[in-house]
């Protein structure tokens, strides 16, 4: 059975308890991801939710209606099989995080990055036992290999679940601190986000709303809450 048929075949979604943790059926038939394995997640909260979103379901089905049904087939179907290589990927960030690209000009910008971001590079530091280095302008430079090694040793630690999840909150937001202090609850979602959004909310500041860039803003910003929402699901 695939779970992406276009209409609408069963009356009722549900989640019974397996050895191996959650599954989601529909009329009694267990729901399988696209490559064909049963869909069984690790707690009841994130099985309810995904019968939820079936059960929302109308005539046809949409899947981007479906945000953590999709990421239950991204864990089960490709972080499972690649998790070393999506942690290393992700992991990357950290060379190049975002909170580290300050401004030279205007001097308006430059304090309010360091004001939104300085606490989150010292909170790595404390937390994370990374100290990541801010540097001036947009040409790569390089951090140390020791705070790199500790976060890549952190996010490989992550089980396939935050992975999928963490894979979409760094990579939306370009910070693997933004990931890091999202998970761990600094602040609300919203707010990380809204942090990591320094540059743009400036940009807009000064040259007024762009319809089709306030779109794609608004996508990202509830892609990012629903990775959290998973994350959270995923710990029950």
């Amino acid at each position: 059975m695939s779970e992406w048929a276009a209409k609408r075949f069963w009356s009722e979604a549900g989640v019974s308890e397996t050895d191996q943790g959650f599954g989601v059926h529909l009329d009694g038939r267990r729901v399988r991801t696209p490559a064909k394995a049963e869909l069984i997640v690790p707690t009841r909260a994130m099985a309810s939710a995904i019968a939820t979103e079936w059960d929302a379901q109308e005539a046809g089905i949409v899947p981007d209606t479906m945000p953590v049904t999709r990421a239950a087939n991204a864990a089960i179907d490709k972080v499972a099989h690649q998790h070393s290589e999506v942690a290393r990927m992700i992991a990357d960030y950290g060379d190049s995080d975002l909170l580290c690209y300050r401004a030279d000009s205007p001097a308006e910008l430059a304090a309010r990055q360091a004001e939104a971001w300085d606490p989150l590079l010292d909170w790595a530091e404390s937390v994370l036992s990374a100290r990541l280095h801010p540097r001036t302008g947009v040409m790569h430079q390089p951090q140390k290999v020791e705070p790199l090694a500790r976060l890549h040793a952190q996010v490989e630690m992550l089980d396939n679940w935050a992975l999928t999840a963490f894979h979409d909150l760094v990579s939306l937001s370009g910070s693997l601190i933004v990931g890091f202090a999202t998970i761990h609850d600094l602040h609300p979602a919203k707010t990380l986000w809204h942090l990591s959004r320094i540059d743009e909310t400036w940009q807009q500041e000064q040259w007024g709303n762009d319809e089709e860039a306030e779109a794609v803003a608004l996508r990202k910003e509830t892609d990012f809450l629903n990775a959290k929402y998973f994350y959270d699901l995923s710990r029950g």
